[in-house]
């Protein structure tokens, strides 16, 4: 028998999963689930592609016409945008690494797979808030109940420390310095780990957590009813109901979506516009590459508002006895009568 026919396409996600991600790659769990996620979807296209049970799918099913078309499938169908759909590719492609080096058989039709490009991404502009934004949806949850002191801590936990939103859900008891100095250690992409100071309001709004008076240090400080650890569903639910309860009495949070990664760009930005110096900011969020960072310089109209000023004050070509232009009262009446 072939050792074509001794591996499975079962043995050989089980061993990526255990062996290569966990031992090899030293993976986080976070990267962990992501690209599981990105396979489960992957297998049931497949599978409903094949009209079959996931478990009939076989490594002759995953050639590249079917990721090509699970690709459109998450555009098409899913509404993915195109960073999203070069993330999942990103993870099909780590399978398909595993996969060359222990089915040799197959390697020119994994190789066909890893030869796909990424697909030109068109760059949008971070979205933010300004700082009143933020103070009217940190206004918004009651904090005469338990539940509105949570939802609260957690907001001002998001804005102070622009936290992804995995790496505050993540936060223990055992992470936490509510004492001066005030901080709060912090995993993000691939474990790195970073400590982040803390204001005093966020501190204090974190010690009225039930989880943070009585819990033990392995304990989540962000819990729901049930004492469990909050998900990342139920943040965005938090944020999509304050966000319309403030929208009601402050119009420039109409319309908008406010996700927990805006509150990080608000954070960044906030960071920006105070005068932070950019490699500060980048060590601040956990960003891998200062350019990163940089898009929010461009993004922050500010900034370019007031750079520009600065130029037009500094360029001489402002006239010091510049008076603004005033109407005569006869242009007035006669714009009256029209």
């Amino acid at each position: 028998m072939t050792r074509r026919h001794n591996v499975t396409l079962l043995s050989l996600v089980e061993a990526y999963f255990r062996t290569y991600l966990a031992q090899t790659r030293g993976a986080s769990t976070h990267t962990a689930r992501a690209y599981r996620d990105t396979l489960r979807l992957l297998f049931k296209f497949l599978a409903e592609r094949r009209r079959c049970l996931v478990a009939a799918l076989t490594l002759d099913d995953l050639h590249v016409d079917a990721i090509l078309a699970f690709l459109s499938h998450l555009e098409a169908e899913r509404g993915n945008s195109v960073a999203s759909r070069n993330l999942r590719l990103a993870a099909i492609r780590s399978l398909f690494r595993h996969l060359i080096e222990h089915d040799l058989t197959r390697a020119g039709q994994y190789q066909r797979v890893l030869s796909l490009p990424n697909k030109r991404a068109r760059f949008r502009a971070a979205q933010y808030l300004e700082p009143q934004d933020v103070k009217q949806l940190l206004a918004q949850p009651d904090q005469s109940t338990v539940a509105g002191r949570r939802d609260h801590a957690l907001l001002l936990f998001l804005y102070n420390t622009g936290a992804r939103v995995s790496e505050a859900l993540g936060v223990r008891i055992e992470h936490l310095s509510l004492i001066s100095p005030r901080h709060v250690r912090l995993f993000g992409k691939g474990s790195k780990e970073r400590l982040c100071p803390l204001w005093r309001e966020t501190a204090a709004a974190l010690t009225q957590l039930p989880a943070v008076r009585e819990g033990r240090p392995s304990d989540r400080i962000f819990c729901n009813r049930a004492g469990e650890g909050l998900t990342r569903d139920g943040v965005a639910y938090l944020l999509r109901k304050y966000t319309k309860m403030a929208a009601q009495t402050w119009p420039a949070l109409r319309n908008r979506s406010v996700t927990p990664h805006v509150l990080r760009h608000s954070c960044a930005v906030a960071l920006l516009q105070a005068g932070v110096d950019i490699t500060v900011i980048r060590d601040y969020l956990g960003h891998a590459s200062i350019a990163t960072t940089s898009r929010y310089v461009t993004t922050n109209l500010q900034m370019k508002r007031d750079a520009l000023d600065q130029f037009w004050s500094r360029s001489g070509l402002a006239s010091a006895r510049a008076r603004p232009w005033k109407p005569k009262s006869d242009v007035l009446d006669y714009l009256a009568s029209l």
